[in-house]
């Protein structure tokens, strides 16, 4: 169980060495085989070998927090490079920072990101909801005041274009 953490964390740590250098395809590597080390150690997760007589190994609380630290770091650091990468996956990236949400629903990154993915998957409701959350803990970030304003521009000439419509139906 500890190497496994062990080698989870030296993975997370070459992924972020190949972001920071601009490597954001093999940062994703790196993040996916960080993850695939922790696969199954999770208590919280049924595990299909339990059906079959096969035991988990014993988690410690302490083991349990470091297992769930990597697997968000991960998840919102898999974001982040998808993020960075052409063409932008961004079902991906919603899918990546609602995981990190779900752990740690106050991680502003997360809740950017989460943010930016359904405003280019033009849900602006949900997109408004994340950026809202995110500029309540950064007020003065320009990235998430940028995409507010977006997401508030899109909602606005949806809402006006609704409105047009309901009155060429009812006016």
């Amino acid at each position: 169980m500890e190497l496994r953490l062990q080698q989870a964390q030296c993975f997370k740590e070459e992924g972020n060495r190949c972001y920071k250098e601009g490597r954001f395809r093999d940062a994703v590597s790196r993040y996916h085989w960080a993850l695939l080390q922790v696969k199954g150690l999770d208590p919280s997760v049924p595990c299909p070998l339990q059906e079959l007589g096969g035991e988990r190994p014993h988690v410690t609380l302490e083991q349990e927090r470091a297992l769930h630290s990597t697997q968000s770091d991960c998840y919102n650091n898999l974001a982040a490079c998808l993020l960075h990468m052409d063409p932008v996956n961004y079902e991906r990236v919603k899918d990546y920072s609602l995981k990190v949400l779900e752990r740690q629903p106050e991680n502003t990154k997360a809740l950017y990101r989460a943010g930016v993915a359904f405003y280019h998957l033009r849900d602006y409701d949900k997109a408004r909801r994340y950026l809202l959350e995110a500029i309540g803990k950064q007020p003065k970030d320009a990235n998430v005041k940028r995409y507010l304003q977006l997401t508030e521009s899109q909602l606005s000439s949806y809402h006006q274009k609704e409105k047009q419509l309901y009155m060429g139906m009812f006016g």
